[in-house]
Formats: structure tokens, C-alpha cells, sequence
């Protein structure tokens, strides 16, 4: 048995493709009250847990606390960075710790594996991604999993990180 036969579902076969190198760790922080408030005013969740501190207290909490979606957010532009936001196909996300004003966030990406799926279009190679954002006390806030298309295996790749088409010359057509 070969590296590449083990499928996963019909169409799809387990291969070793060349991903790219993962991006180096991006900070963030410390975070702020105005991070999470910005957050609530753009995704429309304005959930006093999340900025008004007496509400937060007779909650039971020490101060408010980030949207964890905010901290998802970050994760998806890593990732898309990384790997060009017109060639993710899937994006799941585990809510594990809440993160805090004067929290520091490091997040983190890694390839879990690559495989090539049959489709109408013909083979296309994709990579499923582990991203994980931890507070500086190394608590994992957020874990995220992700599937793109390879870029150098999506048909019409755009360049990765920037969603644009790679330019031609009228040579090049």
C-alpha cells in the first residue's frame, strides 16, 4: 500500500502536496475594552457582558470579557494570509477559555494533512490547517480547523494572501 491510498471519503485520496510555511506567530495585545467594543459595533452583538463593567459584575464576573468570535476573527485572517481567503472551504471553530482586557493573544497555525479531491472540475489539492489563539498565561482561548484549496492546485489561483488574480501580460493572455 502506497503513502497515498488511504481515502477519506470516495473522491478523495491522502497525499503529500507542498503547503506553504505556516506564517510566525502573530501577537495581539495587550488587548482592550475598545477591541471587544469595536468588535460588538461591527458583528452588531452588543451584549453589555462585553463593555459595561457593572453589568459584567452582577454577572459574576471580574470585568467584561471579549465576543470569542472576535478572537475567531483573528484566527481567520491569519489563516487567510497564510493561504489566501478565496480558497478556504471550511471553517470550524471550539470556544475554550475567555480572554480578558490586558490579555496578550498569540495565534498559531499548522498543516494537519494534505489530500487531493476528484471533482467536476478536475483535481484539486487541499490542506486541512490547526489554528489555535492562547493567552499568555498559555491557556488556549480559541482552537480553529480549516480546509483550503492549495493554491498552486485551485483552478484560476489567486494569489495567496491577497485575493487578487496574479497579473498576465498580453503574452501571457
Amino acid at each position: 500500500m502506497s503513502d497515498t491510498t488511504a481515502t477519506t471519503r470516495p473522491g478523495t485520496t491522502e497525499v503529500s502536496l507542498p503547503v506553504p510555511a505556516a506564517p510566525p506567530a502573530r501577537t495581539h495585545g495587550p488587548v482592550t475594552r475598545t477591541d471587544f467594543v469595536r468588535y460588538q459595533g461591527a458583528s452588531g452583538d452588543m451584549n453589555p457582558i462585553h463593555h459595561d463593567e457593572v453589568f459584567a459584575h452582577a454577572a459574576g464576573f471580574p470585568s467584561p470579557f471579549s465576543v470569542g468570535m472576535w478572537q475567531a476573527s483573528l484566527l481567520g485572517t491569519y489563516a487567510t494570509d497564510w493561504l489566501g481567503g478565496p480558497h478556504v472551504r471550511d471553517f470550524r471553530i471550539r470556544f475554550l477559555a475567555q480572554v480578558w482586557p490586558g490579555d496578550t493573544l498569540t495565534l498559531v497555525g499548522a498543516p494537519l494533512r494534505t489530500y487531493v479531491i476528484e471533482g467536476e472540475d478536475g483535481r484539486e489539492g487541499r490542506v486541512d490547517v490547526e489554528l489555535t489563539c492562547r493567552r499568555q498565561t498559555g491557556e488556549t482561548a480559541v482552537t480553529a480547523w480549516a480546509t483550503f484549496v492549495l493554491p498552486d492546485t485551485a483552478p484560476d489561483a489567486a494569489t495567496p494572501g491577497t485575493g487578487e488574480q496574479p497579473e498576465t501580460t498580453e503574452e501571457q493572455g
